[in-house]
């Protein structure tokens, strides 16, 4: 995702905020952020840039996967995002 794109997220969606937390969106807002409730362990508020965090939508099936191995999950998706930032230039 470039600098420009932003992810359309709307209450009721679920997206992945930057700290790898599936999170059910609650409140969606003009400044292009968004707030929710882990679907992992119910914190909250969560909130997310949509511009600046990375955030990504997710489907209940993956939700229901990550789930199973959350902490797999998150340290995976971290070392993705590490090597993504280290291509780019």
């Amino acid at each position: 995702m470039s600098a420009v794109d932003v992810p359309e997220i709307r209450p009721g969606d679920i997206y992945e905020d930057c700290q790898y937390h599936p999170v059910l969106c609650l409140e969606a807002y003009d400044d292009e952020s968004v707030s929710g409730v882990s679907l992992i362990d119910g914190s909250g508020p969560r909130n997310c840039s949509l511009r600046h965090c990375g955030v990504k939508r997710l489907t209940p099936r993956e939700v229901v996967d990550i789930r199973k191995d959350f902490r797999g999950y998150a340290a995976r998706r971290h070392s993705e995002l590490a090597v993504l930032g280290s291509t780019d230039t």
